[in-house]
This record gives structure tokens, sequence and C-alpha cells, in this order.
């Protein structure tokens, strides 16, 4: 188990450690954001100029991980191996959250992709099971990742759950806790037809360790596509600010994965995420909540 972790605190505004943001994450003054988030694989084992850089930047701010491979819902038998690799990672750089996306991305290899799980009772007892196993070898909880989807798997209507049951009963018979990533919550209300804001109000409060953003991008009249590469919207900032009155404020990461505007953009929206942090935080916010 790990000991002596420092956790985030809730008002915290962090930012993804991006290779194309390297130069100006060293450039960066104190206080422009409280942490950042890596993908473990994306660092396990790096070394040279860019392993340096990386130490250097988790030496200087707190350091989330938000893995990409664990295929927690795949069929082939968990990488225990992996799973220890990442642990090791977790306790060398004090990582106080490790989270993972409610998904599958792999086989007999890795499909680099994100897929949907069957929302059914055989599929949260599967997938329940593997997130234990990967807390007991890790020693520690996890949170896992509500994630956008573009089709839903078919099963008989009998055996179905909705999407919100399901990561429900997931969290519950594992044990673990909740990464809310609000701008998937708008996504795929808009892709499925569901109301964003009765999805959100059905999440458990107790269970969400921290809250994504992000950008995406609009393909065609009723189908959106979670890219990470452009400015978060309207919509999500409205519904991260309600995700602060109904569960209350908890570290927040911006999402940019590629197509990076100047930095000083990645900036603003870090203070627009304070902004809606401090809002939340006043006295009338928590007497509404209380």
């Amino acid at each position: 188990m790990i000991q002596a972790v420092p956790a985030l605190a809730e008002h915290a505004a962090g930012l993804g450690l991006r290779r194309g943001l390297l130069p100006a994450l060293q450039a960066v003054g104190e206080g422009a954001f409280d942490f950042l988030e890596c993908a473990p694989e994306n660092w396990i084992g790096v070394g040279g100029r860019l392993g340096d850089t990386f130490e250097a930047l988790a030496e200087r701010y707190p350091l989330t991980c938000h893995g990409l491979s664990l295929s927690l819902g795949g069929p082939a038998p968990l990488d225990e191996t992996f799973v220890a690799r990442v642990g090791r990672f977790l306790e060398r750089h004090r990582v106080p959250l490790y989270s993972e996306h409610l998904s599958w991305c792999s086989d007999d290899g890795h499909l680099y992709d994100l897929l949907p799980l069957p929302f059914t009772e055989e599929a949260v007892e599967y997938v329940a099971a593997r997130i234990r196993r990967v807390q007991d070898i890790l020693g520690r909880r996890i949170a896992v990742e509500n994630v956008s989807y573009y089709a839903t798997l078919p099963v008989p209507a009998a055996q179905a759950l909705d999407e919100a049951d399901f990561v429900n009963a997931v969290l519950e018979r594992a044990d673990c806790d909740l990464l809310l990533d609000v701008n998937n919550i708008h996504v795929n209300a808009v892709n499925h037809r569901y109301d964003a804001h009765r999805f959100l109000r059905r999440m458990p409060s107790a269970r969400i360790a921290c809250y994504h953003v992000a950008g995406h991008h609009d393909e065609a009249p009723g189908l959106k596509v979670d890219t990470h590469g452009a400015q978060v919207r309207d919509e999500v900032w409205d519904l991260l600010a309600e995700a602060y009155r109904v569960h209350g404020v908890r570290p927040t990461l911006l999402e940019r994965d590629f197509n990076f505007p100047p930095f000083d953009v990645l900036l603003a929206e870090l203070a627009r995420i304070r902004g809606l942090q401090r809002d939340a935080a006043g006295p009338g916010a928590r007497a509404a909540r209380g």
C-alpha cells in the first residue's frame, strides 16, 4: 500500500502532460496549474532528454495517472505483469490518483481505441472482478472513467441496463472510485439521445475522485466525437458547474491531446475551472447542497 502520498486539494486544476506541451510546461511560472496528469504507458522506461524533462516536471508538480491500456473489460486475461509495473511507477512518483477507462481496448493485441462494454449484469460482474484484482495488485483504490461511445452492443432487452445503472453497479461491486468525465456525458447524451443533466445527477457523489473536461468535434447534426483537440464548449462548462453544485468540487483536469493552441488559451481554460470551483464553494452554494 502506498503510504503518505498527499491527496490533491479539492480545488486543484490540472493539465495533461503531453509531449507537445513540454516546452510550455517547463517555461510557465508557478501557480499556473496545480497538478499534471500523464498516461503511465507513455512514460514508463522513457529515458534521455524526454525522460529527464518528465522527471523534472514530476518533481515540480503533483502527478496523477490516467491509464490507456489495462482493458478492464477486455476478453484477454488481465496483464498482471503490466499492472505491477504501473504500481512501481505510481510509487516512484508518489501518485495520489490512478484512473482507467470503463471500456476495453485489447484482445490478442491493442486495438488503439476505447470500446464500449455491453450494459448487462454479466458485464458488471466481469469488469468489477477485474477492477478488484487490479486494486489488490496495486494495494490501492483506483478510479474508472465513464467513456464516450458511438454504438451500443446488442443485448436482450430483459438483460439490458441503462448506462447510469451500469456505471453505478460497477462502482459498487468493484468498490472503486469514479473519474467523472463531463465532456463524455455531454457527447453521449447528444449521440444517444438522453438527458445529460439527469445522468449527471445519478452519479454517486461519494465515489467521485476527479473530473475531466475536454473539447469535442461536431461531426454531423446529432453526432459529436470526443477528440480532446478543441476548446471546451459552453455546454460542457455549464455541466461542470452543475457537477460542482450537485456533487461538490473535486480536482479537475483539462484534457488537450493535440491541435494545441497558444498556451495562454489553455491557461484561460484552467482559470475558468478555478472560477467555477470558487463559485461552487461559496457559502450560498454550500448551503444549497447541504
